[in-house]
């Protein structure tokens, strides 16, 4: 899948205290509908018992995003358009991004990724599968 994509070697889970691994942050098209696509080198739960939050800078903080950890227990996504559209609206003009993962089975997973400039990444990304109206960049005049 094309999209944007950062790295970040700040990736924690609580199961494994020493372990720091690394983690991706996606936007692309799936589809042809835009999704948000979150991936850990370790496993962060299933889909049936997963919560995902993040918190960009110093803004307040989002719980209980509606999201789906995919099969492999390792990439969870936000695909639903009213959570998407709260997460791009989020990450335009933020620097940085915490994602907190928490799993009955996998514990809780953390990243931490540098976001700054990310409004060519959101364009870039969705430029196969356009955001809706809501979602696109605010112009000022």
């Amino acid at each position: 899948m094309a999209g944007a994509i950062t790295v970040t070697n700040r990736a924690s889970n609580s199961t494994d205290p020493l372990l720091v691994s690394m983690a991706t942050l996606q936007l692309t098209c799936f589809e042809k509908r835009p999704i948000v696509k979150v991936g850990f080198g370790f496993k962060i739960g299933s889909d049936r018992n997963t919560s995902l939050g993040y918190r960009f800078d110093d803004k307040s903080g989002r719980d209980a995003v509606e999201s789906r950890a995919l099969l492999g227990q390792q990439v969870i996504v936000i695909e639903e358009p009213a959570a998407l559209q709260q997460f791009i609206a989020d990450l335009r003009e933020s620097t940085q991004l915490v994602v907190r993962i928490r799993s009955l089975n996998a514990g809780t997973s953390t990243a931490l990724f540098k976001v700054d400039g990310s409004e060519p990444a959101i364009e870039a990304a969705y430029r196969d599968c356009p955001l809706s109206p809501a979602q696109q960049p605010r112009r000022t005049t």
